[in-house]
């Protein structure tokens, strides 16, 4: 019973480095940016709920509302201010950026918020699930997490096939000059898709924080930085191809806590990582692009 309990567990970590990866993949698929300040993204989401909902006593449904407000206008600035301006710069100008923005977050949080770890209050008020007369106990806050980031994972496949804005993204992840002569507004779509991974940066800092309820300015580092493990081992530009990284990155490292060590659990996920690469450098659902000469 023990092993369906670090599965599950595991399934549930799984799901909150999927909806992670879900925003880098979606960055990197339209943009080809990877956003490294993504996971600090996170960070202010929970800071966010954590004023809104501890401090200033706001139902903790409308305080999720509001993290993802912010953050959408957060991740739309970022965009805007720092990796707009780089749109024909070399990647490695972009990259050293993105650190850059990662790292004045993560400050700007020590200062506004203190180096003191925040005690978290769950959000997801449900009762627990008990199976098998009480020896499973299944947490409400491991299903709600499983069942928003296959929802989440769903809308946005969804979103990107049949909508027309969902169909600009695509066009400007194949050719951002063809589909600026074609009279898709790029930066406008590229700008939407940061809201969107902002978004679901917002949600998935509430998630682990509830999971895990204890909030520092560096929460969203080592997350964000494994969700990006996840993306490239899914394949980095597919939506379901992140999720499935990001269960599988889930399960290996709680099951690699459970049965091997916690110590080298995190060596264990970034070795498997290596490995798919090796095999498959394109990730599991990845596809390989010809390069245009």
């Amino acid at each position: 019973m023990s092993f369906v309990a670090h599965l599950i567990n595991g399934i549930s970590l799984g799901s909150v480095y999927a909806l992670i990866a879900l925003g880098y993949t979606m960055v990197y698929g339209i943009a080809k940016m990877l956003n490294f300040a993504h996971g600090d993204v996170i960070m202010i989401g929970g800071y966010v709920v954590f004023v809104t909902a501890s401090s200033l006593g706001i139902n903790p449904l409308a305080a999720i509302i509001v993290s993802m407000a912010a953050c959408t206008l957060l991740g739309v600035t970022i965009e805007r201010v720092a990796y707009r301006p780089l749109r024909g710069a070399s990647p490695l100008a972009v990259l050293i950026t993105a650190i850059g923005v990662s790292y004045l977050l993560q400050n700007v949080a020590l200062l506004v918020f203190g180096s003191d770890t925040k005690a978290f209050s769950n959000v997801v008020t449900l009762p627990n699930l008990e199976l098998f007369d009480g020896q499973l106990i299944i947490k409400s806050v491991t299903i709600v997490t499983v069942i928003v980031s296959i929802i989440i994972m769903v809308g946005l496949t969804l979103f990107v096939k049949k909508t027309k804005i969902g169909r600009a993204m695509t066009a400007v992840s194949e050719d951002q000059g063809a589909a600026q002569l074609m009279g898709i507004n790029v930066n406008g779509t590229i700008a939407v898709t940061f809201a969107i991974g902002s978004s679901l940066a917002a949600v998935a800092g509430v998630l682990l924080c509830s999971a895990y309820p204890s909030l520092t300015p560096y929460t969203g580092s080592m997350p964000g930085i494994k969700a990006f493990v996840a993306a490239v081992f899914g394949g980095i530009g597919s939506i379901p191809g992140a999720f499935i990284g990001g269960i599988l990155l889930g399960v290996i490292e709680n099951l690699s806590k459970a049965y091997i060590s916690s110590q080298l659990a995190d060596a264990i996920v970034f070795s498997i990582l290596i490995i798919v690469l090796l095999v498959k450098p394109t990730g599991l659902l990845g596809k390989k692009v010809l390069e245009k000469v």
